[in-house]
């Protein structure tokens, strides 16, 4: 069991608390003893205009895991959202609160600081909006008992099969600048995520209830995007198909499972997270026979669908066994 004596105990700041970084960890325990009488004000941009982004981090053994992409998501949401950060330093920090909490998940939120300006607006700057950097370490189990291997090598967690259903909540579509940002507004998901646990406390007739592990939701043009929190990538029928394989059978010896038949991801380009885990299995996979498309996914889609699964940076992959859609139908995924 991990020590949480060393563990910062709830929300910290970061910044501006900390302005500089050194290799000694005596920076950590210095913080955590300022930190505890800082306070979010309400009026924190934050809160009242959902006004900056997050990013969730899983750690073993001391390390962050994908880094790098966590360390290209704090680059391209500062450049999006023009913000000042120091994305290099900041990881630094983090790195740092990694090898103390040893294994568990980093929880990092940006938010921009307090403008001059009335409402809405803040003052354009050259370098970017100063920042409240806030975070919260919580020493947890992260699951590696089954990993597959990539391409590259790295290993990535796949967890049980699960079914999933297609919810009839929708996401936002929204303008290029911010679709695909893991902004603080997260409003849609939410409500997504409610009817989610909803229809979980329902008795179904079916076993579908029990196994429940992910919705499916859409945006407002109709199109299927991500999961209520994860991505989505799925193979259709009308593709190159993978080997003789079930979802059901999936194990940490089934190596080729990502390799075998093409994949496909829904674009971000309009709606939905472009996810860590996404773009760690667009990057594996694209050297291979079959990289990854990139291709909308539409009602007539469901019901050609062979496998699905959803993914993010904690749980790794989450395979499905079946999807329930809206009209009550059960696309079942056998092998093929």
């Amino acid at each position: 069991m991990t020590d949480t004596t060393s563990v910062p105990n709830g929300w910290v700041c970061l910044y501006p608390q900390v302005s500089s970084v050194t290799e000694d960890s005596s920076v950590i325990e210095d913080n955590r003893t300022t930190s505890q009488t800082v306070t979010m004000s309400l009026d924190n941009r934050g809160l009242a205009y959902a006004d900056g982004f997050f990013t969730t981090m899983g750690v073993i053994d001391g390390l962050i895991l994908w880094s790098d992409y966590h360390y290209q998501r704090l680059v391209s949401h500062a450049e999006a959202l023009q913000l000042n950060i120091n994305s290099e330093e900041l990881l630094a920090v983090l790195q740092l609160y990694a090898q103390q909490l040893e294994q568990g998940m980093l929880k990092l939120v940006v938010t921009r600081a307090a403008q001059d300006v009335r409402g809405y607006g803040y003052t354009p700057n050259a370098n970017g909006s100063d920042c409240e950097i806030w975070l919260k370490a919580t020493a947890m189990r992260v699951s590696t008992a089954l990993q597959l291997s990539l391409p590259d090598g790295s290993l990535i967690p796949i967890q049980s099969n699960a079914s999933a259903i297609c919810l009839s909540s929708q996401i936002a579509c929204l303008p290029p600048s911010l679709a695909g940002l893991k902004s603080l507004n997260r409003l849609d998901n939410v409500l997504a995520s409610g009817e989610l646990q909803r229809i979980k406390a329902e008795p179904l007739a079916s076993n579908l209830a029990s196994t429940l592990g992910e919705g499916l939701l859409r945006d407002m043009s109709g199109q299927w995007v991500e999961g209520t929190m994860s991505n989505v990538f799925y193979q259709l029928a009308d593709a190159p198909l993978s080997e003789s394989k079930t979802t059901s059978s999936v194990h940490k010896d089934d190596e080729d499972y990502l390799t075998t038949g093409q994949w496909y991801t829904p674009s971000m380009a309009q709606s939905g997270v472009a996810g860590v885990m996404r773009q760690v299995i667009i990057d594996a996979l694209s050297t291979t026979q079959y990289p990854v498309r990139i291709r909308s996914l539409q009602d007539e889609d469901l019901p050609k669908l062979t496998q699905l699964f959803f993914c993010n940076a904690l749980r790794g992959i989450m395979p499905m066994s079946s999807l329930m859609l809206l009209s009550g139908d059960v696309v079942d995924f056998k092998s093929v």
